[in-house]
């Protein structure tokens, strides 16, 4: 009975929640009192700063409440969904105190700084209506719209009007007309411009890799922003949300499509409605209400602002900034690095410390974090400056590890597999929202990555109209999506390392890149750089690599030798990012000078780049001398800066070298064929000739002897190494051009080329058997260069060898006469 007897003293009264109050009055005075180390008012500017009609929120300091009052501050935590709108009522009066705001103007508190963050997982009900920090990375974003928090209404029988009806997160009408005559429960009518709405955006949220436990599918939360805290996380940010956990009604669930609401009047019988006595909710259309959680979030804040977020490329900062952000020994360090000799070096080990060699796949990698220098034609398309990388080898050469490294210490980098991934998976997917049934985007890995790194593993395996997906990602920087009537165009500029397996499992050393990677041409011309590691036996590298890998397992603290922490690179990374080299006129003539080399080697009969030389590789050639330029803090790419960049991408583009020559292949091949046949009738096996393939060219300057191996009849094969078979159908190619100008002299003959040849090197030659050896090795190099490079015609007296007219003039002279194929381009 006590506790009925306030009701009866005041009935129709609000109950004032005191505890609230006190809160209200508390707060205020922590506004009006607080001072910062200069002796100031700390909130008074930030309060003048709300007069102005797009600012409506107050930013405080949770650690200045801790150091104000730490009963506020638990009070505050505790019951922050309960006394939210007492702190926005003392934020108003002090913003009117200290400035002329109009009077209808609503005001917000955004609390900051909360010291412990909770992971997605971690929000139960326990953790109802109190003050959290969360992380997450945002996946989806809606469109920002009014939404309708105090309503007034208009009764439609009596007139009368109601006022401030407070919405529950869903279309509130107020429960009966106020006027004690008028029962009216339904009939109410919105009035717009005596109503309160404000800016309202819905956000998805769904666990980081980092926080997810094995085997799990990533959580997500709805979260809700309000007022000025709209349009602060774009899709792929790391955010933290500071706010509050809600219990909303799962308005989706009430309009489920297909389940129809019992409404209407059942009748047993001839008896009507009114004997059926009570029936619940039902009878009323309404099906069993369900509510879920939601996070309400008052301040949005980047996780790591400093590295993460938008921030790492945002236009809007410059080198002071920057400086102003660290501290003053964090400063000198950068400095220190920026004055380092040998700074290339330094963070290629520094950021690679667990993987062996592979210098120049850390290289290119250490170029792709500080990428080139977007630019914007007049006409206004982008030019990237974003470099991507494709890593091609054998199993077990560290390629993995080079993604997994970037995607830990690259800010914004995602990693994602090939075959894992579709077409939607990879850039964004439309899908239709539950509650709203309007359209939404969700992001995709490219979209995450916005600003960032994409770290493709597999990316052979994918399928080809998945890789047709990210053609325009890698060059334009854009998605375009035409589908359900959504026609956008989504930023993707990021950088793709990719790492791809050859067909087989193993690279073939006699084939060219095309033939080893199941990649279009489009997808390779893409690529600013592309590394080939190829597992080869070698006694010295094995054993270092087999150390460094023991090492690692049993002294796993002592054995990564790093020079610089990782915090250290990425301070170092975003200063050296802010500048924007241009390109001196030195620099610009050497560069068309390299491309010009690059395109002539290209367009020769036999090529030996991996592929085809385009303009795509000289705006790679700028892009990695830019890099090169902001690695060392300069304001200018100088000439140095575009040969290690041309040095680089001739490294990638010529990286396998071919192997030996085997001069004596088609009488081997022959032979077991023989062989397998005489093991079949018993015969003895004749020599006979089967050409073998020789693949691209190589420039040798070296002299070198044939290299002798065995055969399988137990005479020695010849062996020539390749830049030596090269040197030697140079010579012979230069020497028959030289005759071919020259008028006056025939054409030269087989025997005249090596009389000549044998003149050439006689010096070299000792005794007679090495003679003999000498003139079969040139015989074979000329048979090996007319039939199988095409690089030499052979001509006999009547036309071409081989053709029908000169078929008798071949069995009277075999001397025929050698000219060289005028398609044929000799390189440098």
């Amino acid at each position: 009975m006590d506790i009925a007897e306030p009701a009866v003293e005041n009935p129709g009264q609000m109950v004032k929640d005191e505890l609230a109050e006190k809160c209200q009055k508390l707060f205020q005075a922590f506004l009006e009192e607080f001072q910062n180390s200069d002796g100031e008012l700390k909130y008074l500017r930030d309060a003048e700063e709300l007069i102005r009609p797009e600012r409506n929120t107050l930013l405080v300091s949770f650690t200045d409440l801790e150091g104000f009052n730490q009963e506020l501050a638990t009070i505050i935590q505790e019951e922050f969904y309960r006394i939210y709108p007492y702190l926005c009522r003392a934020v108003r009066n002090f913003a009117r105190d200290h400035g002329n705001v109009p009077v209808t103007k609503e005001f917000y508190v955004a609390i900051q700084d909360l010291p412990t963050r909770h992971k997605i997982r971690e929000l139960t009900t326990l953790r109802i209506g109190s003050l959290v920090r969360i992380s997450g990375q945002v996946v989806r974003t809606h469109p920002v719209h009014p939404e309708l928090v105090s309503g007034t209404f208009l009764c439609l029988d009596c007139q009368s009007v109601i006022k401030d009806v407070e919405q529950q997160f869903k279309y509130t009408q107020p429960s009966i007309c106020r006027n004690p005559v008028c029962n009216n429960r339904r009939r109410f009518l919105l009035d717009t411009n005596k109503s309160k709405f404000i800016d309202f955006q819905k956000v998805r949220i769904q666990e980081t890799q980092a926080e997810l436990p094995r085997g799990s599918i990533p959580r997500s939360m709805e979260v809700i922003l309000r007022a000025e805290a709209v349009e602060s996380a774009q899709a792929g940010d790391k955010c933290d949300f500071i706010g509050c956990l809600i219990v909303v009604p799962d308005v989706s669930q009430l309009a489920t499509p297909g389940v129809r609401a019992e409404t209407g009047s059942r009748t047993a019988g001839s008896q009507g409605y009114e004997n059926e006595g009570v029936r619940g909710l039902k009878a009323l259309g309404v099906r069993e209400l369900s509510y879920r959680l939601a996070f309400l979030a008052c301040h949005v804040a980047p996780t790591n602002p400093r590295f993460g977020g938008k921030e790492i490329r945002d236009e809007e900062q410059t080198a002071e900034s920057i400086k102003n952000q660290m501290s003053v020994k964090e400063w000198d360090k950068v400095f220190e690095m920026s004055q380092d000799k040998n700074l290339y070096h330094n963070l290629c080990t520094s950021l690679f410390p667990t993987i062996h060699g592979n210098d120049e796949v850390k290289r290119g990698i250490l170029l792709m974090l500080f990428g080139g220098v977007p630019k914007t034609t007049m006409e206004g398309t982008s030019l990237r400056g974003d470099i991507n990388v494709c890593i091609v080898g054998d199993p077990s050469t560290a390629k993995s590890q080079f993604l997994k490294h970037v995607e830990e210490f690259s800010p914004r980098a995602v990693y994602t597999s090939g075959k894992a991934s579709s077409a939607a998976g990879l850039t964004a997917a439309v899908v239709r929202d539950e509650e709203s049934h309007e359209f939404v985007i969700e992001a995709g890995a490219l979209m995450l990555a916005d600003n960032g790194v994409c770290c493709i593993d597999e990316f052979d395996k994918m399928e080809t109209r998945d890789q047709v997906a990210i053609h325009e990602a890698m060059e334009q920087q854009t998605i375009s999506i035409t589908k359900a009537g959504v026609k956008a165009t989504l930023n993707a500029r990021t950088s793709i390392l990719a790492a791809a397996n050859p067909i087989g499992g193993r690279y073939d050393r006699s084939k060219s890149l095309k033939q080893n990677v199941n990649l279009t041409a489009p997808i390779m011309s893409r690529f600013d750089l592309f590394f080939i590691l190829v597992d080869d036996c070698n006694e010295v590298t094995d054993y270092a690599i087999a150390r460094r890998i023991v090492d690692l397992h049993s002294r796993i603290e002592n054995s990564i030798d790093r020079l610089y922490t990782l915090d250290e690179i990425r301070r170092y990374l975003l200063f050296a990012r802010q500048f924007k080299p241009k390109i001196s006129k030195e620099s610009e003539d050497f560069i068309v000078e390299q491309y010009k080399r690059l395109r002539q080697r290209d367009g020769s009969g036999i090529t030996k780049s991996a592929w085809r030389i385009t303009v795509r590789q000289l705006e790679s050639m700028i892009r990695l001398s830019e890099s090169m330029a902001r690695m060392h803090c300069c304001d200018e790419v100088q000439p140095k800066h575009v040969k290690e960049a041309f040095r680089l991408l001739n490294k990638s583009i010529i990286r396998v070298e071919t192997p030996d020559v085997n001069l004596d292949q088609e009488e081997e091949e022959a032979m077991e064929e023989e062989e397998e046949e005489n093991r079949e009738n018993g015969h003895d096996a004749p020599n006979g000739h089967v050409d073998g393939p020789v693949n691209g060219h190589v420039n040798g300057h070296e002299h070198t002897n044939g290299v002798e191996g065995e055969n399988h009849s137990g005479k020695p094969s010849l062996r020539l190494s390749f830049s030596e078979y090269r040197r030697i159908s140079n010579l012979i190619v230069l020497h028959l051009r030289r005759a071919e100008e020259d008028e006056e002299e025939e054409a030269l003959k087989k025997s005249a080329v090596v009389n000549w040849y044998l003149k050439e090197i006689e010096s070299e030659i000792d005794s007679e058997m090495e003679l003999i050896n000498k003139k079969a090795m040139i015989e074979k190099v000329i048979h090996r260069l007319v039939h199988y490079d095409y690089i030499l015609i052979e001509l006999s007296q009547s036309g071409l060898k081989g053709s029908a007219e000169s078929s008798a003039a071949e069995t009277q002279d075999d001397d025929v006469t050698l000219v060289v194929n005028p398609n044929y381009t000799l390189e440098d």
